[in-house]
Parts: C-alpha cells; structure tokens; sequence
C-alpha cells in the first residue's frame, strides 16, 4: 500500500456555504492564524500583516458573512474572531493545501527508522514516538494486523517438568507465547527438534494448513504441539483487539482546554469509540488521509477534538496511524506527517512479508 495525498472527506462537503474567493481567503487566514496562537483574529491584524489590500472595515465585513454563515464567532466582546467547528470543517475540506515537511525533517524521520531493530513492534513505538513529535500532538499506532495468519518460527523451551513454553512467530513480526503442560516430561533436546521439523515443514503455512501437516505425523509430540501451534494461529486470526501504542498525550496536554483534555484520555482509554474509527480508517474508501473534525458531527466523545488518520502495510497485513489534538490542530503538517510515515511503515512492512526464497 502507498500513501497518496489527502482527499476531503466528501460527507463533509455537501451542506457547506458557498463563499467567494475573499471570503475563503480570510477564513483561511483566521484558521491559520488561531492554529498558530489560540487568541481572537481581528481584522486589523489581518489588514496589516497580510496585505490584503483591502480596508480593516471592508476586512470586519467580510468577517460578518463568515459569522453568519456560522464559521467564525467571538467568544466576547472584542473584534477578534475565532473558527467554529464549521469553520474548521470547510477549511479541511475546501481550503487545505499540503504543507510538505521538509527535507531535513524527512531525512531526520527516515534515519530514525533505519536505526530501528528489525523489529515490527519497536517499529510502531518508533512511528507514535516520530509522528508526535512531528505533528506535536498526541499520535498513535496500530500494530499491523494479517488477513491470515502464516506461520514463520517456533520455539519450545522445557521450564519445569512437564511445562514448556510456547513461543510462536507468526510472519509480519506478531509474538505469541503460551505454556503447555504435556502429558510426560520431555528433554530439551526432544522439544528442541520437535521444534526444528515444525519449522522446516510449516514455513508460511496458514493455521489450517499447519493442522493438516502436523497431523500425518507419526511422532505424538509433533501432532500435540502441531495441534496447540493451530489453535494458537486461529486465536490470533480472531483477536478484535488490536495493540495500539501511543505516544505524546502526557506532553501536548497544555496546549489543550480542560475539556479537551478529558475528552482525549476518554478516547484513549476507553476504547470502544477508537476502535470503531479505527476500523473505518482500515476499511474505508481510497482516500489514504482522513481527517475527521469535531467528530463529524457523529460521536459527541470527539466534539472538541479533530483527528487525523491513515493506513499502512500492504496487501496481507495493514494498520492505522494518526493523531489526536484540539480543533485548531496544524492540520497540513498533521496530514503530511501521517503521510510520510505512512508510507515509510508500509516500505518496511513490505519487505517483511515477502516470501522467502
């Protein structure tokens, strides 16, 4: 899977207002500037630091037409606006470029997963961790989850009489460990070539299939552990859950209001709501980049909060990753950070799951 650019979400563009090009521009304007410092826009300060050529009254009066159109308001009685969640909306949708991060900034991201341990777990600590401090929000990172799984390596090791520890790789980098109590005590040295015959016979072979094999085997060990490494594979084929590794909430928390801030630790460890969109995320249209505002106007639990989300991996195993942040998030350098490391998780993806020669 590659990353593309941004589409607008096209649910969010039916109901809203037409305005002319002026008006967009000075909505833009105001949602950049908010986005910057969170303190009311006046149409003085739009006059003298943009060169709108154009008078402060002309400014106050356009801003009249955004008001009604309900995409700015003010928040008291000043002549400073502020975007409504409307206003946040259309500028996604309607006025968003992509802020391109630049290319120090890219090199820097690229030479922090090149570092990285082959590891796909480490690499989605790695992407929460870059993707927060990018987008300098909260951000997270589902771990890449197959249509099927294919076993890749197993292990036994003899702790203590008859129980032995399971330790099961499955292909795509997922761990799963369980232990076993067999009905004899068996030597280190049985396990260990029970296991060695496993792997050289099962290589990327699907649950069922590993069942299939295992169970032509004259050896009774090798068809109970066969046995148990099938119902293991099966679980993980069933698991809803999905491990999501996050990073950057605890540090962003001041740039958010008090309730923000509890509706974000509500999304997060509450759960149900996240993995919902999540699985939108994965299962949605062509669009690579969703960006939802405000909770689309469909989950109140993100009212305050604007979310911007993409996938990876390829065409066996995919995962989301986005962030999480106030309506006045920089959302064109939140979209171009997804982007980027979107693209740079499905590149490393890729060569995990090719098949072995």
């Amino acid at each position: 899977m590659t990353a593309g650019s941004f589409h607008p979400n096209p649910s969010e563009g039916g109901d809203l207002p037409r305005l002319t090009e002026r008006q967009e521009y000075i909505l833009s304007l105001i949602v950049q500037e908010y986005t910057r410092d969170p303190q009311p826009v006046a149409s003085k300060t739009l006059v003298e630091q943009f060169n709108l050529g154009v008078s402060s009254a002309t400014v106050r009066n356009e801003m009249v037409v955004l008001e009604q159109h309900g995409l700015i308001y003010a928040p008291h009685t000043s002549a400073g606006r502020v975007p409504t969640q409307q206003g946040y909306r259309y500028f996604v949708n309607r006025l968003l470029h992509g802020t391109e991060l630049s290319p120090q900034e890219r090199r820097r991201i690229t030479r922090e997963f090149r570092q990285a341990p082959p590891d796909v777990e480490a690499w989605m600590r790695i992407a929460a961790s870059v993707l927060s401090r990018t987008a300098q929000t909260a951000a997270l990172v589902t771990a890449p989850r197959a249509n099927e799984n294919h076993f890749k390596h197993l292990e036994l090791i003899s702790t203590q009489g008859r129980l032995v520890l399971l330790v099961l790789v499955l292909q795509g980098g997922s761990v799963q460990q369980q232990i076993l109590t067999l009905e004899e005590p068996v030597s280190q040295e049985v396990l260990s070539q029970t296991a060695r015959v496993i792997n050289m016979t099962c290589l990327m072979m699907t649950a069922e299939q590993v069942r299939s094999r295992t169970r032509a085997e004259n050896d009774s060990l090798l068809r109970e552990v066969g046995e148990l490494v099938a119902d293991v594979m099966d679980q993980a084929n069933e698991q809803g859950a999905r491990d999501i590794y996050r990073y950057g909430l605890s540090e962003s928390l001041p740039a958010f209001t008090d309730d923000e801030a509890q509706q974000a630790l509500r999304v997060l460890e509450e759960r149900t709501l996240l993995d919902r969109i999540l699985k939108e995320t994965l299962t949605g249209g062509p669009s690579d980049v969703r960006v939802v505002v405000a909770g689309e106007g469909r989950w109140n639990d993100l009212s305050q909060l604007s979310m911007v989300l993409g996938r990876y991996g390829t065409s066996q195993a995919q995962g989301a990753l986005g962030v999480l942040g106030p309506t006045r998030m920089r959302y064109g350098r939140a979209i171009s950070a997804v982007r980027y490391i979107a693209n740079l998780m499905s590149g490393m993806l890729d060569d995990v799951y090719k098949e072995p020669e």
